[in-house]
Formats: structure tokens, sequence, C-alpha cells
């Protein structure tokens, strides 16, 4: 395994858990975390032990705040170019990734950070979740997809609104609005009295990933290809007439109907 800096990885049973690794900075993304990122990605393609991803970030206040500026403003405009390409690139790995990605949102998920989150398959947040695209408001549109995938999900009159705005939402309105697939709030026997900020923020931040986990989980528990098959579908949908849909979705079911039968008759010949 190639040595990584700014991403921390963890295996339970079939999930992969890659961790965002700049909390000093509120896990902000720069060019070499976009590198290590994309390698940790085609490692999950390959690896077929792995039959779901979830990513996060480190730390107890932020999934990720977004491009790390300081390190943009600093670039020439061909290297800028070239950053953005390159989270291009990642998004579109994650997005095309033949297993499902779910995006652990803890605490900031902002600008390019929230680009991230939606190029996943679903999105779990923590009861402390802050989200948004708010570039407008530093003078820049948003650059990483942020305006197509953030439509697709919420609908164009609603993504107008946060994009044209730069509101940041907490994790109420974004399940409102189907942003998030569910939000991970701690019970009051859950949390403790005792320096409770941080302490609670812990026990939020694990109990969001033990969630997560479950959810991954039951989706390892079906068949591979076939969610395979499914996230191919749901994605061709986007771009796809009905008919062709339609059609694609004839043509998988055939060959999945195909498969489930002759594995049945084979275990019935054992």
């Amino acid at each position: 395994m190639p040595n990584t800096r700014y991403i921390i990885t963890e295996q339970r049973e079939n999930t992969r858990i890659i961790k965002i690794n700049r909390p000093e900075v509120y896990n902000a993304i720069n060019f070499d975390l976009v590198t290590e990122l994309k390698r940790e990605i085609c490692l999950c393609e390959t690896n077929e032990k792995i039959c779901a991803v979830i990513l996060t970030g480190e730390g107890l206040n932020s999934f990720s705040a977004g491009g790390d500026l300081k390190n943009v403003i600093k670039m020439s405009p061909n290297d800028a170019i070239q950053y953005a390409n390159h989270v291009h690139e990642l998004l579109n790995l994650i997005e095309g990734l033949a297993k499902p990605v779910l995006a652990a949102i803890n605490g900031y998920a902002l600008g390019g950070g929230c680009q991230i989150a939606l190029a996943c398959d679903l999105r779990i947040a923590s009861s402390n979740a802050k989200i948004g695209q708010p570039e407008v408001k530093i003078g820049i549109s948003p650059g990483w997809g942020g305006t197509q995938r953030l439509s697709r999900i919420v609908g164009i009159s609603k993504a107008k609104e946060l994009i044209y705005t730069g509101k940041i939402i907490d994790a109420n309105e974004a399940y409102n609005i189907k942003l998030i697939n569910k939000i991970v709030r701690l019970n009051d026997d859950e949390k403790q009295k005792d320096n409770p900020i941080v302490e609670n923020l812990i026990l939020l931040k694990e109990k969001l990933l033990r969630e997560c986990v479950s959810i991954a989980e039951s989706i390892n528990n079906g068949y591979p290809i076939v969610t395979k098959t499914c996230k191919v579908l749901i994605n061709k949908a986007r771009d796809a007439d009905s008919d062709t849909g339609l059609l694609l979705e004839y043509l998988a079911f055939r060959y999945c109907l195909r498969d489930l039968i002759k594995k049945r008759q084979d275990l019935m010949e054992k």
C-alpha cells in the first residue's frame, strides 16, 4: 500500500472507510489530497473484498470545507485549471465506482466538500452538519460539478436558490430538500454531561460511522453485481431518454434473471 499523508483508511468487513485527513484546516482539499483519493478509489474498484465505500472527514467538525484557498491563490492560471481538472477526475471516479459510496457528513461540507458529497450515492449527516456552496460570496461559481449534481438531487429551483445566495443550511433543511438521506442524532440517554461539547461530538461522530457501516453492510448482504447494475442504470437515467433507459433496464434484468436461474439450477444439481 502506498504511503498516504492526507487520507486515513480503515477496513470493516467488506466496507472501506476513507477519511480526509487535514483536520487542522477543516479537511480542505489540496492537489496531493486529490491524488491520494484518486489512487484509493481506484484500489477500491479492483479489490473484490471491498463491496462498499464510506467517505468522511477526520476530526469532529468537518467533512471538508472545500478547496484549499490559501493554496489556490498561489497557483498560476494553468496550475489552477490543472487542479480543477484533477478534482473533476476524482469526482467522476467516485460517481462511476462500481460499488456504492456513502458520504458520512460530520460537520461542515462546504463548496468543494459539498461537491464531493454530491458525487456519492448516499449522504448520511450528523445533526451538527452544515452544508452549502458559498462560492458566489468570494466571486467564483461552483467548479467541481456542483451546479449539475446539486440540481439533479434537489431540483433546479432549489439549487438556484442555494447557489445564488451561497446559503449554508443545517442538517434538518438538507434532509427536507432531499439533499441528504438521513440525519444521525444522539438520544438524550446517549449524551455525556461531563465535558459535554467535546465528548458529545466524539459520540456523534462514532454513531454516524456506525450507522453508515450498518447501511453499507445491508447493501453488502445482497448481490454485488446486482448493486453495480442498479447503480449504472440509475446514473444513466439522468442522461438517457425514457425509452433508452427502459431498454437498458430490461436488458440488465434479463441478464440478472438468467444468471440467477443458472446459479439456482447449479445449486439444486449438487
